[in-house]
């Protein structure tokens, strides 16, 4: 027992969900913000608390896996700053107030490392994980946003160097959940002297940390340090998806000696028909497509990104606006559990959700396709 009598969950016995062992585990994104999706249609999430706590406790009484904050400061159309991409809640904050109102989902906080100082995060997620009773999981971001970064007077480092930074960072936060003595540490980065941090965090060593980086310097630190691994799956058939996932795998195991969870991102839309879902995908993302801050967005990440070629280019924008920019599942329940399925069959952990509307597109899950996962053995039926 530490000072404040909460316990301690090592990892192997951990209560976070996101070490459960259902073969294909689920998460929603983005609640936090206006959800994944850059459509300006009427029915897209907006943060406000009660519609947050509404998917929230819906997704948790789902017993999903992950209820995932992401982190921006600032709108992604510049100048704008009443433009809804920019009012996004504070993610730990967030993260303390929905863990009152949860008792299964793990609940992800995501920090970009530039904007905060690691003995301050050491401290703010074991707090969340304290008030979680060991629920708490970290995204670690390297910081890609420069006007973001601007902000706080944080320069934008050449690409393989905010890796570095990354590491260090991530380094110190580390010594401090697992020290029982004062830290002194002095690295390229950062100087601490006579760092604390208590209380630790309730999971030991500490919390699960997420990463998604996809570059060559970022995906080597994603499978050293972090247990989620987030990648952007490329090919559409399942013989290219397989040899993706088992080629990270097999590479952080070989390279590092861990073995990681492989997650990515979709975003479903799911109707009573195909057509229906189809006519509800255009209405989204070409009828209220918010291209505006789709290219906004884009124009930053290719600032500091390897360029595409003009189809994944295109395929990008679209996929943008109907959230994030990651795989689209669209159908019927029917449908989107055989899309789900082939993601499980290509080695996928776990899948990261976006809903443009998170109570509808819930509820839809749970009444459709919940029970057909369950059926064919991805996923067991909760107990009541």
């Amino acid at each position: 027992m530490d000072e404040l009598d909460v316990g301690t969950l090592p990892r192997s016995k951990s209560a976070n969900p996101i070490f459960s062992e259902n073969k294909l585990k689920l998460g929603v994104f983005g609640l936090n913000g206006k959800g994944s999706a850059n459509t300006l249609a009427p029915e897209a999430h907006r943060p406000d608390w009660k519609r947050i706590l509404r998917a929230a406790t819906l997704a948790d009484d789902m017993r999903l896996e992950v209820i995932f904050a992401y982190s921006r400061w600032k709108s992604q159309v510049p100048g704008k700053i009443e433009h809804p991409s920019g009012t996004v809640l504070d993610p730990f904050t967030w993260a303390a107030g929905v863990a009152q109102a949860t008792g299964y989902s793990a609940l992800i906080a995501t920090a970009h490392a530039p904007t905060l100082h690691p003995v301050t995060a050491a401290k703010m997620c074991a707090t969340v994980d304290v008030i979680s009773a060991g629920r708490f999981g970290l995204n670690i971001v390297a910081g890609w946003n420069q006007p973001e970064l601007e902000m706080f007077g944080a320069p934008m480092k050449e690409h393989d160097r905010r890796y570095d930074h990354l590491a260090e960072w991530l380094e110190i936060m580390k010594r401090l959940w697992t020290a029982d003595e004062e830290l002194d540490f002095e690295g390229e980065f950062f100087k601490v002297i006579k760092a604390m941090s208590r209380p630790k965090p309730v999971q030991r060593p500490h919390p699960p940390i997420i990463n998604a980086g996809s570059s060559g310097r970022g995906r080597d630190l994603a499978m050293e340090v972090a247990d989620m691994c987030f990648i952007s799956i490329r090919a559409e058939d399942l013989i290219g998806r397989r040899a993706q996932v088992d080629e990270y795998k097999k590479t952080a195991r070989e390279k590092y000696g861990r073995d990681v969870q492989v997650w990515t991102m979709c975003n479903i839309f799911q109707r009573d028909t195909q057509r229906d879902a189809e006519d509800f995908l255009r209405r989204i993302a070409i009828e209220y497509g918010d291209y505006e801050s789709v290219d906004a967005k884009t124009a930053q990440l290719d600032a500091n990104s390897k360029p595409l070629t003009r189809i994944e280019a295109e395929t990008r924008r679209m996929r943008s606006a109907a959230g994030a920019g990651g795989s689209i599942l669209l159908g019927d329940a029917e449908t989107v559990t055989e899309q789900l399925q082939g993601f499980a069959d290509a080695g996928v952990d776990g899948l990261l959700i976006g809903f443009v509307d998170f109570a509808d597109g819930l509820e839809r899950l749970r009444a459709g396709v919940l029970p057909r996962l369950e059926e064919r053995g991805l996923r067991v039926r909760p107990r009541s």
